[in-house]
């Protein structure tokens, strides 16, 4: 098969979809690969590497597109990137539908088949694609949250940890997965006093083995939620649905009633966000305030740390990628039930059910139209 990477073009996106090792295990495989230069500069990775690898360069991306069988990313296509869809590309990446309309409109008239690393979906319910970058924005959420908090970005100015003798910051998290998890441990870490909401008991159960008297647990409810951030300092938003639109947890009538100055991250916005106040920005541009409280709101916060990113998010992906394209994306998916439940649209049909519900489209089984 033949395997395209090209350079991500979103604002400020510096991980690469394939690193060189990547590169040799699939030219091992006996597959061709092909990168755009440059690629993976920004993750630390040299062109020499990954001609070292077995890679063929290529100057330019459009021919990459136009070449490839399977296009491995990191981020959704762009827009002016739609037109170098063609009929039958397998497209490999993080892609967030449920919040991007006129990116599924484009897959869907490319009749492109995607498999979005966002709900590849194993046995367990475990999220294996996510997972690293989950891990990475949790605690990313908390560092640029601490950051935001000092008083030249508009935070209240006060540091999360304190002295002794002045108060700790107070962190409140939305959500307990991966995500809130990861940004638990670093929030500890730090000194802060740690607040983390859940609606499952059993979940809340394990946070409260593993962090003990650091935490306080709470059921998330909208009395729970309201009544804690208004002395927050520092909210966190980790909600998620695979592959379907966030709740909105975090209501703009809170905003009123919160600390000037205080912080709300929302990790979720790749997913339309967990705030109602909340639109995404970019590492350029992060933050916004309303009525007081700062919001950041970057859609790809892993990409500010891209060689840690990359290295854990292509260890993740390397093993189904290779699957994909040894027995094909019809094969795979009878193979494998996680590859399948990646599967977003195929070939003109939208196959995720979380997706075609938030944007109240027709459904199709991808069992009912995978070809031979």
């Amino acid at each position: 098969m033949k395997i395209g990477c090209v350079k991500e073009i979103k604002n400020n996106e510096y991980r690469v979809g394939l690193t060189p090792d990547n590169v040799r295990a699939y030219v091992s495989a006996g597959h061709h690969v092909y990168i755009e230069k440059g690629a993976g500069v920004g993750s630390g990775f040299a062109d020499t590497e990954y001609v070292e690898a077995g890679a063929s360069l290529i100057d330019n991306a459009a021919d990459i597109w136009h070449l490839a069988d399977m296009m491995v990313k990191v981020k959704e296509p762009l827009e002016c990137e739609y037109p170098l869809f063609h009929e039958g590309l397998i497209l490999y990446t993080y892609l967030h539908l449920a919040a991007d309309r006129q990116q599924t409109d484009a897959l869907l008239a490319g009749r492109v088949k995607t498999v979005a690393y966002e709900t590849l979906q194993e046995s367990d319910r475990s999220l294996p694609l996510l997972s690293p970058m989950s891990q990475i924005a949790g605690r990313l959420s908390i560092q640029e949250g601490a950051k935001y908090l000092e008083k030249r970005f508009g935070g209240e100015g006060i540091l999360l940890a304190g002295v002794p003798g002045t108060p700790k910051a107070n962190v409140v998290i939305l959500g307990g997965g991966t995500v809130g998890m990861n940004a638990c441990k670093i929030a500890v870490g730090m000194g802060a006093n740690v607040t983390i909401l859940d609606v499952n008991l059993k979940r809340l159960e394990e946070l409260d083995n593993m962090f003990g008297a650091h935490i306080q647990t709470l059921v998330s409810n909208d009395s729970n939620v309201e009544r804690v951030v208004k002395d927050a300092d520092l909210v966190i938003g980790s909600v998620l649905i695979p592959g379907g639109s966030t709740p909105k947890l975090f209501k703009k009538k809170y905003l009123p009633e919160m600390k000037d100055g205080a912080v709300f991250v929302d990790v979720a916005i790749d997913q339309g966000g967990c705030g109602e106040s909340s639109h995404v920005t970019t590492h350029d541009d992060p933050v916004f305030i309303e009525d007081g409280v700062v919001h950041y709101c970057v859609g790809n916060m892993p990409g500010a740390v891209p060689r840690t990113s990359t290295i854990a998010l292509t260890n993740a992906t390397l093993k189904y990628g290779l699957q994909i394209a040894a027995e094909g994306l019809e094969a795979a998916c009878r193979n494998s039930a996680a590859i399948a439940s990646g599967v977003n649209t195929y070939l003109g049909s939208l196959t995720n059910k979380n997706v075609a519900a938030a944007h109240g489209y027709t459904y199709t089984p991808l069992e009912d139209v995978l070809t031979d």
